[in-house]
């Protein structure tokens, strides 16, 4: 803009304001981890299935509603390539978003009868350039084939158009094929033959975290020809028919309601038995991984977005709860949040992760906390009586989920009744009355003692009680135990 002083008049012309694609693309993969950019790319194969199977798709795993949809990983130093069966692209959302940097408002429409996790439009980019400069799509539906390229000549150009190629029918089921080649440095050298090894391990176990819950529920993943392995939701329970006859029993705490459009279901409770002294001891020293299991798992969408938390974006260490300490390895949750209004899960953008302050997760974390509060306070009544425990917990059996809300009858659900909020409907929570150990007096009730002490020091006292110094820190503390215990009784 300038002004014409002569005339006193305002003259404009347009410059650009639009951001160079290197910039762009540089912006956009800075922040996210090559492992998280293909598990965007399989983010897309599901979402294809679900467009694929519609509402048939339901929470209950025994129903396998993603039987017979696979994805296949293949990558090397030189190139990366997956492929699915998971019904292809459709022409019209290839046109209108797929291929742009970010999704168009009046786009979410398209899928607003899918459950589907693609919210901002910029997961399947963001890993093709976070893997390389050159690439192809492939795809193909009931009615459309088509094939859309983008190469490091459009990289480096002014023109954000892309060609779409409709083709002939060319693959043997509908589905999709990205291939990425002129990989970038660091990609090539994660890919390449002396650290794939490393790198398939890893992502594989990544696939099998993130998801166990549409893995378990049918669909197949594979990662260089791995199979990447089903690790299947359960929680132990006595069975409905123990829950409808006995007073005190092993089950989850549940909680279930309907907020807007989002449905909302909460599981708490036990996999396993509480942990022992030898098992606590040995997790303190990190001999044993056994936690990876507890702590909470959310689902949005049958997705994974936080796998096995145990800190306080889950309630661990707040409003009174204890911090996650081994002693509570036996405690595991499960949130599942289903919308077909995606943006009204509170995802970050990566899908990887929750927006710890949006409105829902704080109401739904208040329940979260409910049923944590039961059952570390089970643990603790439970700990110095393990043994015993671990009896009662053997007569268990492991249950999916959908098993176990179908299964709990409707008069054992407690309504969950709140003024001045009509956001919240059929909502409702099962508190199981969990068994306890009997009760002894205080005097004959074990006491843990627990204390540490360098080697040397502890190598000697073995070496002057048992004439051994290889003995055990735990027997080494039993035995001055009772030695000063002989002493005292005297």
């Amino acid at each position: 803009m300038t002004l014409d002083k002569e005339n006193n008049t305002i003259e404009s012309e347009p410059i650009s304001a639009s951001p160079t694609k290197d910039f762009f693309v540089e912006m956009l993969t800075r922040d996210i981890e090559l492992e998280d950019a293909i598990l965007d790319l399989l983010d897309n194969c599901v979402d294809g299935i679900q467009r694929t199977i519609k509402n048939t798709a339901r929470i209950n795993a025994t129903q396998k509603p993603y039987k017979g949809f696979w994805a296949k990983i293949d990558f090397s130093s030189q190139h990366f390539k997956l492929e699915d069966n998971c019904g292809g692209i459709p022409i019209e959302i290839a046109r209108e978003y797929a291929f742009k940097m970010g999704r168009p408002a009046n786009s979410l429409e398209k899928d607003s009868d899918v459950y589907t996790i693609g919210t901002y439009g910029i997961g399947m980019k963001r890993a093709i350039f976070k893997i390389g400069r050159s690439s192809s799509i492939l795809s193909q539906t009931d009615s459309d084939c088509f094939k859309v390229s983008i190469d490091s000549k459009w990289l480096s150009s002014d023109d954000w158009m892309l060609q779409l190629e409709k083709t002939p029918e060319c693959l043997k089921e509908n589905g999709t094929v990205v291939e990425v080649t002129e990989l970038r440095d660091v990609v090539k050298q994660e890919f390449s033959s002396s650290d794939s090894k490393a790198f398939v391990n890893d992502l594989v176990g990544k696939i099998s975290h993130h998801y166990r819950y549409i893995l378990d529920k049918g669909f197949e993943v594979w990662v260089n020809e791995k199979k990447v392995p089903v690790q299947p939701i359960r929680l132990l329970w006595d069975g409905i028919e123990k829950i409808k006859s006995h007073s005190s029993v092993i089950a989850p705490f549940l909680y279930k309601a309907k907020q807007d459009d989002i449905d909302i279901e909460i599981a708490v409770g036990l996999y396993r038995d509480i942990v022992n002294e030898e098992d606590l001891d040995n997790e303190m020293e990190g001999i044993r991984r056994s936690s990876e299991t507890a702590g909470w798992t959310i689902v949005c969408n049958d997705r994974v977005v936080v796998y096995c938390d145990k800190t306080r974006l889950t309630g661990w260490g707040e409003s009174k709860l204890p911090s996650y300490h081994p002693q509570f390895i036996a405690i595991t949750g499960i949130v599942n949040l289903r919308s077909m209004n995606t943006r009204k899960l509170p995802l970050t953008t990566t899908k990887r992760g929750i927006d710890a302050s949006s409105e829902i997760y704080l109401y739904v974390k208040e329940y979260m906390r409910e049923g944590l509060k039961l059952f570390t306070n089970y643990t603790n009544k439970w700990k110095t009586n393990a043994l015993a425990e671990k009896e009662r917990v053997s007569k268990t059996q492991p249950a999916n989920l959908s098993d176990i809300f179908e299964q709990i009858p409707k008069e054992l659900w407690k309504p969950v009744r709140r003024r001045g909020d009509d956001k919240f409907s059929d909502e409702r929570k099962y508190i199981p009355t969990l068994p306890m150990p009997e009760s002894k007096s205080s005097l004959s009730k074990p006491r843990r003692i627990n204390f540490s002490r360098p080697d040397k020091e502890v190598r000697l006292v073995a070496e002057y009680l048992f004439e051994d110094p290889e003995k055990s820190p735990s027997e080494v503390g039993d035995g001055s135990f009772d030695m000063v215990l002989r002493e005292a009784k005297k």
